[in-house]
């Protein structure tokens, strides 16, 4: 997001140009007062490794010769400084920055229209209460910086401001209840990334014209104003990951003209109001990480444009509202880590656009919908977590176009269906059921496989030398098994250099037997491993010095097996609990070994 708004910054500062071309065709010599103003701010700054203020000279003309500075043609005031960290150099965008303060003298541009000095980084300091002299200005851009202190309040006199972007900088403290209601002919406000405080003012139903507001990342709290519901021109609301609490209020229904809605990690409280249905231009809806209460209303069906719908990590319960199949135009549903209950809804199957369904962490119950057969473009299907008692995979599901399949905890008993192996699955988690017998051969067969989690189930017998074909796997979990036999089809597995080297392997709790290899560390899927988990098995022999000698491994377990002889000498730092209750073990970190 943040790439976005400085691009668009960037573009708009161009746009101001190009649409005020008179403005440009100097006719007289910069202003006194303005070359002053200039001349102050260069001298405030105190690094500038990019000479974005180098053609600022003495001997030349602020309006004709200065870079970044505009000028009105027949008052030779100045209209225009613009001296962003992203400026435009043949065909590129470089990036650079500037460090220093903001000089009070820039308050007496009094001609000024835009004034863009936004990622420069390094401004530090509060913004200076004299910019509120700035009567004609219309654009201000000062976001990425290290700007603190709060908004002046005489920016309340800034009446023709449209754009204003304080994004990214360390400012604080309440917005000024007068600024927010003074400035009505602001158009977008961006204020995110900071760590303003206390509620949003209700004077911002002032703001009739407004379009954007971006007030994410900050620490504002209290309710949403009710006034919220006069800004009819909205179109993007963004007020995530702040400390907003109370309802929703009835009146953001009436936000037509909204197409994004991130409301997500706040504290908002009570049911999703009906009045949302109102929101018919919504394509985006983000209400993650809330304390939202009670059912979904029906109503949620009726937002012909919606896309994308995440509700996760509340407190929403009850029935999913069958209404939610009548949006054509859904691609995803985020539900996971709430308390629905009840059957999934059959009417789920006419959402043809949906690419991801997450309904995982809920208490629903009853058979997955065969009328889920026709979502032809769905990538992802989890439904963990959840007591289906499902007792088998359904077979239709073979005719999905799957990326991820994650059906933990689902009651699945049985053996894994033979039509996984004709899948092209990449993400594979049935952890957590029932499932018994051994790994089929025809494992090997699944080559797209990434991830694939079989913990916590009751197969037994030795993994399959096909397993080796995996070789695009990079994280394996099949801790607390009946696993037997040895190691070597899982440490030998073939790769796709650099695809398919594991990141982890969980094989802890099982009855694997046998030695480490010696050259595990030769082995190609063991290159970049993080994390070995090897614990509770019956493995035998010494530890490879190699096995200690992983160059990105973070995390070793080889604790409760029967191997012994001395600990090889290794530079990990690997705490005594990796090696524990190995009765034939001795060395750093455990106990030194008795001479012979």
């Amino acid at each position: 997001m943040e790439i976005s708004i400085h691009s668009k910054t960037f573009l708009l500062s161009l746009l101001f140009i190009l649409s005020h071309p008179l403005s440009f065709l100097v006719s007289q010599a910069c202003h006194s007062v303005d070359r002053e103003a200039l001349l102050h701010f260069k001298h405030n700054i105190i690094s500038d490794p990019s000479k974005l203020l180098h053609s600022w000279s003495l001997s030349s003309d602020c309006c004709s010769a200065w870079e970044g500075v505009g000028c009105d043609p027949s008052s030779g005031r100045v209209v225009h400084l613009s001296r962003s960290g992203l400026i435009s150099d043949n065909d590129f965008i470089v990036d650079t920055y500037m460090s220093g303060t903001l000089s009070p003298f820039l308050g007496n541009l009094s001609s000024l229209q835009l004034l863009d000095l936004s990622n420069l980084k390094n401004l530090k300091g509060p913004i200076p209460p004299e910019f509120g002299k700035l009567s004609n200005l219309t654009h201000l851009f000062l976001y990425t910086n290290k700007l603190r202190g709060s908004v002046p309040w005489t920016f309340q006199y800034l009446f023709r401001l449209e754009k204003l972007y304080l994004g990214n900088n360390d400012m604080s403290g309440s917005v000024p209840n007068s600024v927010f209601g003074a400035l009505s002919s602001l158009s977008e406000l961006g204020l995110s990334g900071n760590r303003f405080s206390g509620p949003i003012p209700n004077s911002i139903g002032k703001l009739v014209l407004l379009t954007k507001l971006e007030l994410q990342g900050n620490k504002f709290s209290g309710r949403i104003p009710t006034s919220i519901g006069k800004l009819k021109s909205l179109t993007y609301l963004d007020l995530s990951q702040n400390r907003i609490s109370g309802r929703l209020p009835q009146s953001i229904g009436v936000l037509s003209r909204l197409v994004l809605l991130y409301l997500n990690h706040n504290k908002i409280t009570g049911a999703i109001p009906s009045s949302i249905s109102g929101l018919s231009s919504l394509r985006f809806c983000q209400l993650s990480e809330n304390k939202l209460r009670g059912t979904l209303p029906a109503s949620l069906g009726q937002l012909p444009k919606i896309e994308r719908l995440l509700l996760e990590n509340n407190k929403l319960s009850g029935k999913l509202p069958a209404t939610i199949g009548h949006l054509a135009t859904l691609t995803d549903i985020f539900f996971s880590k709430n308390r629905f209950s009840g059957k999934i809804p059959s009417s789920f199957g006419n959402l043809h656009n949906l690419q991801t369904l997450d309904l995982s962490r809920n208490r629903l119950s009853g058979q997955i919908p065969p009328q889920l057969e026709k979502l032809q473009r769905l990538q992802t299907l989890d439904l963990s977590s959840n007591p289906l008692r499902l007792v088998s995979i359904p077979s239709w599901l073979s005719k999905l176009k799957l990326f991820r399949l994650l059906l933990a905890k689902t009651g699945v008993k049985g053996q894994l269906p033979m039509w996984l192996s004709s899948s092209s699955i990449s993400i594979l988690d049935l952890s957590g059921n029932a499932l018994a017998g051994k790994l089929p051969h025809w494992i090997g067969n699944m080559t797209s496989l990434s991830f694939l989690n079989l913990s916590n189930n009751a197969f037994h017998s030795s993994i399959p030398i096909e397993f080796i074909n995996l070789s695009l796997l990079m994280d394996l979990d099949l801790h607390s098994n009946k696993f037997s036999g040895p190691l070597d089809s899982i440490f030998f597995k073939q790769t796709q250099d650099p695809l398919g080297q594991f990141n982890s392997i969980d094989l802890s709790n099982n009855m694997f037997t046998g030695p480490i290899d010696e050259h595990i560390g030769e082995r190609p899927a063991m290159a970049s491993i993080k994390s070995l988990i090897l614990s509770s098995n019956k493995l035998i022999g010494t530890i490879p010095k190699q096995v200690l000698d992983l160059k990105d491994l973070q995390q070793l377990d080889l604790s409760k097996n029967q191997l012994n002889g001395e600990i090889p000498p290794h530079k990990a730092n690997f705490p005594v609990s990796t090696f524990m209750d190995n009765p034939g073990l001795c060395g750093a970190p455990l106990p030194p070994c008795n001479p012979s």
